[in-house]
């Protein structure tokens, strides 16, 4: 078969084109991205397409650049395809972002990749990936420690990026491209250029590429071609398992916000673990995202899911928390924020960023009417020492509740009260001297209450900011 009617049975098994598609090609210069052009460019006739291309300079390797960037420009001219070209600071990107090269390298690619379709109203972006290199992201996953679903590797088709040389060998490739010599007549050399970083060995699919897979192949001359058939299998498998996990997502789902996610617990806690590690995945994607999130921090999840106790909470990479609480599991990226001590002139009004509410203090010399809300108290302003001060809890706090008769730690408090640990430390904790006299929407102090006696009555009330 040769290698165009392979491709095009690729493009037909996954459904990558339709008529009319704008398609934006990701061109390096190399064989593949070569390949990629030439194939859709005998393609876009029979598909209607429009094409365009893309060069993204990362500015690792500034002598090769401008001979590839050329390259690319000459090719697509030859070719009638509209060139685009790009610089990016993968350097500054990978120190900011706490990456290595290579991610970043990744990172920047992609983003460029989507603005430029985003300019040029390309429905696809086609990439250049091939069965080689389906073959050494399996390697690479298995090595790491992957589950089935890291070992499907590259998938055909993901959202408009589409790979129609992915079920194609690099060597048929390169063949192609020779036997066809230069896809325009006046360049007398090998019809693609060759990046230099591909030789060497420091990078972990370089040495798969160049020392592991030369030995495999040994072994087994078809190695590509029978890892590849593993990773079609574990692709579809994978699927099916989505789709079981989406069916079972609506029921699971107790509230959502972009950077945090609750799941219900009774679900979780009685789900089996091939299903449940995919819906901790999604969750988790869904939040803070899966980048350095591995096999074992699943794990350690299932285990909070399943062993852990109400407040348990794991710290994940990417600043990444999982919460259990008394009814569901939080998984959130939100910075965990912790009330600042605070002096409170009274009468007045004090902005508590942290817990995004505002305490209002005033001064009656008549008990206000009060209607039964946790978010308000009245207290005895005489039995006050002042300032008052609001800060969060401290190890060692203790209060006696309004009705509750006796002395009672804050901690046993707030696990009575069945608050989120990682909620307790913006919970407002007001203060006259060194006792605690309301922990701010929640109970007054049984010393501090009104009586008949009283004759100056402080309210304090609490408010959302969004809600003023």
């Amino acid at each position: 078969m040769n290698l165009l009617k392979a491709a095009l049975n690729t493009i037909n098994k996954f459904s990558m084109l339709t008529g009319g598609d704008s398609v934006l090609i990701g061109l390096s210069g190399g064989p593949d991205s070569v390949c990629l052009s030439i194939i859709l460019d005998k393609l876009k006739e029979d598909f209607g397409l429009t094409l365009s291309a893309v060069y993204v300079d990362h500015g690792l390797r500034p002598d090769e650049v401008e001979d590839e960037k050329s390259f690319c420009k000459k090719l697509c001219s030859s070719l009638g395809i509209t060139f685009f070209s790009k610089s990016v600071d993968v350097r500054g990107y990978a120190k900011k972002k706490r990456l290595s090269k290579q991610e970043a390298a990744r990172d920047l690619r992609y983003q460029v990749f989507e603005a430029i379709s985003g300019d040029v109203n390309a429905t696809k972006i086609s990439l250049a990936h091939n069965a080689d290199d389906q073959a050494e992201t399996f390697l690479m996953r298995l090595l790491r420690g992957s589950g089935p679903k890291g070992l499907s590797c590259i998938p055909p088709v993901r959202g408009k990026i589409i790979r129609p040389l992915i079920e194609i060998e690099k060597r048929e490739i390169e063949n192609f491209l020779i036997q066809n010599s230069s896809p325009f007549p006046d360049y007398s050399s090998l019809p693609f250029v060759v990046d230099s970083s591909n030789s060497r060995t420091d990078y972990l699919r370089n040495w798969i590429r160049h020392k592991i897979m030369p030995e495999l192949k040994k072994q087994n001359p078809a190695l590509v071609k029978t890892i590849c058939r593993v990773v079609d299998i574990l692709h579809e498998e994978d699927m099916y398992l989505d789709t079981v996990v989406n069916n079972t997502l609506m029921k699971l789902i107790s509230r959502k916000r972009d950077d945090e996610l609750e799941l219900f617990l009774v679900p979780l806690e009685n789900m089996k673990k091939p299903i449940l590690r995919r819906v901790i995945r999604w969750a988790i994607n869904e939040t803070g995202g899966l980048r350095g999130i591995d096999f074992d921090h699943i794990e350690e999840i299932i285990r909070l899911v399943k062993k852990g106790n109400s407040g348990d909470m794991l710290n994940l990479p990417k600043g990444l928390r999982a919460v259990k609480r008394y009814s569901t599991l939080l998984l959130t990226a939100r910075t965990a924020l912790k009330l600042k001590s605070r002096n409170f002139s009274l009468p007045g009004e004090l902005l508590l960023e942290e817990a995004d509410m505002i305490l209002k203090a005033e001064v009656y010399e008549k008990k206000p009417e009060v209607l039964n809300d946790r978010n308000i108290t009245v207290i005895d302003f005489d039995k006050l020492s002042l300032p008052l001060k609001v800060r969060k809890r401290q190890k060692g706090d203790f209060f006696y509740p309004f009705g509750f008769g006796r002395r009672k730690k804050l901690q046993d408090f707030f696990v009575d009260e069945k608050i989120p640990g990682e909620e307790r430390d913006k919970i407002p904790v007001v203060l006259s001297g060194d006792d605690v006299i309301w922990v701010a929407g929640y109970r007054a102090d049984e010393r501090f209450r009104v009586t008949d006696r009283t004759e100056k009555f402080l309210s304090l009330i609490i408010s959302n900011v969004k809600s003023r």
